[in-house]
């Protein structure tokens, strides 16, 4: 009897564990601009942030990060990424917001920094070549 309620724990356990039941779905991203863009003057500086549309499950966002490296997010939250909410540039520019849910994630790596999200936001691949920035998956 013991041995089964051991079983019965394992097995729970075990089906319990996996991906997360609200992934971010996987669409094909091949965002280029050149640098000197309007559309990316916000780029310019470290720190700036661009929001595009149009690419990813609800967007992008574009980060140029004090290091001088950039860095791409998907704007869909990741709670309940099924509602494709959109996250919004907070003040500062330092966070984005779910304004479905109030989650806050942070710009520097995706991951947030209110609940209720727990997971982070979908990164993509970017480099800079000739003062044009590629974002793809």
């Amino acid at each position: 009897m013991k041995f089964a309620w051991v079983l019965a724990f394992v097995a729970v356990f075990f089906l319990s564990c996996g991906k997360n039941s609200d992934p971010i779905p996987n669409v094909s991203v091949n965002f280029e601009a050149s640098l000197s863009d309007p559309r990316l003057s916000g780029l310019n500086i470290a720190g700036g942030v661009v929001l595009i549309t149009g690419y990813g499950v609800a967007g992008l966002i574009l980060y140029h990060e004090p290091n001088g490296s950039y860095v791409a997010y998907d704007r869909c939250s990741s709670y309940k990424p099924e509602n494709k909410c959109a996250v919004t540039l907070d003040a500062g520019h330092l966070t984005v917001t779910d304004p479905c849910s109030g989650s806050k994630f942070s710009l520097f790596d995706g991951t947030p920094v209110k609940a209720p999200a727990t997971e982070s936001l979908k990164s993509y691949y970017v480099t800079v070549s000739n003062y044009e920035i590629f974002v793809s998956n």
